[in-house]
């Protein structure tokens, strides 16, 4: 039995967008991290026969929809599709979006308050760092992940759009998977990349494979074709493999020493090169956020 939904922590509005297929594992910790913050879901499920729609059918801000395929040969391509148009009915309706996958947590030691503080500051759209977190045993089902699974590793590919203003926005312009967008609009970035993306898709081999084999199963052609989704057909050695090579190069996000900016050395999709002028609207305001939550300055 799913709990009540924890009271909202902000004073924006905040709608969030999903598809989901069987995430009923994944569905009390995702409410959990989420619900201080979001005002409407919309989840688009793509058929799911685990509890999922009982799940969701009892929580009181959850709209559900079905998924179509407008791409009958694509999952990835027909989910592209949709994440690029869905968050459009939220202009005039909501402050902010957030555009995500079930097992993505957006993070930050305040984030009810840097989000508040962006928007305050004039900013339009947040960026988050991604990192790929690892446990190799499954966590509890009341637990917090973002407290209980704190290691992981800085992961570029993991580095999304998935918080911005839908009114300031014309466009998202994603690429497949929502790994980079081409934003168009009023776009105002945070001086200081601060907010996180916790990918929780390591939580234990077992459930890893298990999850793999059957979203394998959801792929169709032109996906096969572009090698969409081919992590899916991991064997367990490759996840294995991926296991050591993620906990070799964690880091723990939740140590109060710890610079997520850091990490992440290379440039940034939404950092590459423009012309200076294009970013002279690009605000200093949450750029203090960290050094009041921390104490420590940002270089």
């Amino acid at each position: 039995m799913m709990a009540q939904p924890a009271p909202l922590a902000t004073r924006l509005r905040i709608h969030l967008y999903t598809i989901c297929w069987n995430e009923a594992a994944m569905l009390g910790f995702f409410f959990r991290h989420y619900d201080p913050l979001i005002s409407r879901y919309v989840f688009y499920d793509d058929g799911s026969t685990d509890g999922t729609l009982e799940m969701l059918a009892r929580h009181p801000r959850v709209e559900v929809r079905r998924f179509h395929r407008e791409q009958p040969d694509s999952y990835v391509h027909s989910a592209l599709l949709l994440q690029d148009r869905m968050w459009k009915e939220s202009r005039g309706a909501a402050d902010w979006v957030v555009i995500t996958a079930v097992d993505e947590h957006l993070h930050h030691p305040n984030l009810p308050y840097y989000i508040e503080a962006c928007y305050d500051s004039g900013v339009t759209l947040v960026p988050a760092l991604g990192y790929q977190m690892v446990d190799r045993s499954f966590p509890p089902p009341d637990a917090t992940l973002a407290k209980t699974v704190r290691r992981g590793a800085p992961y570029q590919l993991m580095s999304k759009l998935s918080l911005f203003r839908p009114d300031a926005l014309t466009e998202t312009i994603y690429e497949p998977g929502r790994h980079t967008a081409q934003p168009t609009g009023r776009v105002v970035f945070p001086k200081q990349d601060e907010l996180l993306l916790l990918h929780y898709k390591y939580l234990a081999p077992d459930y890893v494979a298990a999850r793999n084999a059957l979203l394998a199963t959801g792929l169709g052609d032109m996906d096969r074709a572009n090698r969409w989704g081919v992590q899916y057909h991991d064997d367990a050695a490759a996840v294995d493999a991926a296991y050591r090579d993620f906990e070799a190069q964690a880091v723990d996000i939740a140590d109060p020493a710890h610079l997520p900016w850091r990490d992440h050395a290379a440039r940034r999709w939404w950092r590459v090169a423009p012309p200076r002028s294009k970013w002279r609207g690009v605000l200093d305001g949450p750029r203090s956020v960290w050094r009041k939550l921390t104490g420590r300055a940002t270089p």
